[in-house]
């Protein structure tokens, strides 16, 4: 396996060498989509910690069940998250945040499109959409009703 060393020094070349010959926008997508296949593992594997995180916390028993379905449910998500950074045309943008170890617009757009494509609405019906406000609302999908005052 590489090292997180040499991951980097590659998509630092590959974003730097993409920002001075930038393609017109179609053509972007499809060359970053191998790049980004190279990081699909590393991607699953943090989106399956942060299922047992988010879901177990502090459970080391509620965790050690939660491992198995989390990693089930982040091959899917991570296939998305690939899928909509390359047809969205945020690639070098989405890159160079992962590499700032930052979440910023370009992830946002990516992570607001899987949404939509996880509920079967159009690609950009969330754009406007604050993502914290996302999160409210699907944190508070699994809760039961709050009595009123």
């Amino acid at each position: 396996m590489a090292s997180p060393a040499w991951i980097r020094t590659l998509l630092i070349g590959a974003a730097t060498g993409l920002t001075l010959c930038l393609p017109p926008p179609e053509a972007e997508a499809s060359l970053l989509r191998p790049l980004l296949a190279l990081l699909r593992p590393q991607l699953e594997n943090r989106l399956a910690r942060a299922c047992v995180q988010a879901g177990a916390g502090e459970n080391s028993e509620l965790a050690a069940r939660l491992e198995d379905p989390c990693r089930k449910l982040a091959v899917p998500t991570s296939k998305c998250l690939i899928e909509e950074t390359d047809s969205s045309g945020r690639g070098i943008g989405v890159l160079s945040e992962l590499m700032a170890g930052r979440f910023g617009d370009d992830s946002e757009l990516v992570v607001k499109r899987c949404l939509a494509r996880l509920f079967g609405l159009p690609p950009d019906s969330l754009r406007e959409v604050p993502l914290q406000d996302l999160a409210r609302r699907f944190s508070s999908l699994g809760q039961p009703p709050q009595p009123g005052p």
